[in-house]
């Protein structure tokens, strides 16, 4: 038996004189936490769906070898690669760790000038653009979450490689290396693959 229902049977007993306001008050109690349950509940239905999917997401997600050559030798990471729109929006958002050798690998289709943002992104990143033929234009070091900051890409590149804050510099990658990934082409070629489309 809880005790707001033996609250209410010592009401009904005569003996209990002032036990109805106890009973009032355990009632509005009573409402008040399942106002506050309900409203709650409702919150975390909103949340949860993209929470979910979003863990759904990465369970299904697939990997791709991607390697970086700098000057002290190659860099190997599996990445997603996110290639529709609807990837590209969400990207790495809600996600609150992410191993060490994997990343997020954005391909816009075509050289563009690229603006990113950190909107819903919890981990620091280390942002690098790439142009068609897989150079490093630029790097974002230390990227501040949750920031509403543009980022911009300051050249036309083809894709935009993200990884952990800090590691590009912790790896030795910099501007100029060289990306190798399937996206990339150098004169229709890269490592043997071609580009698809």
């Amino acid at each position: 038996m809880s005790p707001i229902r033996s609250l209410r049977r010592i009401n009904r007993h005569p003996a209990a004189a002032g036990a109805g306001v106890l009973v009032r008050a355990a009632d509005k109690f009573v409402l008040r936490a399942g106002f506050a349950l309900a409203v709650l509940l409702l919150a975390l239905g909103a949340v949860l769906p993209a929470a979910s999917s979003n863990a759904a997401s990465i369970a299904a997600a697939k990997f791709e070898k991607l390697d970086i050559l700098t000057a002290s030798g190659p860099v190997s990471f599996r990445v997603e690669v996110a290639q529709s729109s609807e990837a590209r929006a969400v990207g790495l958002m809600y996600r609150k760790n992410m191993a060490v050798n994997e990343g997020m690998l954005f391909d816009f289709e075509r050289e563009q000038l690229i603006m990113m943002w950190m909107k819903n992104t919890f981990l620091p990143l280390d942002m690098m653009f790439i142009d068609k033929t897989g150079r490093i234009l630029k790097i974002v070091s230390n990227t501040k979450p949750l920031s509403l900051d543009v980022i911009e890409s300051g050249a036309r590149v083809l894709a935009v490689l993200e990884v952990n804050g800090g590691l590009a510099a912790r790896l030795g990658i910099r501007r100029g290396d060289l990306v190798r990934h399937r996206l990339f082409t150098k004169n229709g070629k890269d490592g043997g693959t071609e580009r698809k489309p």
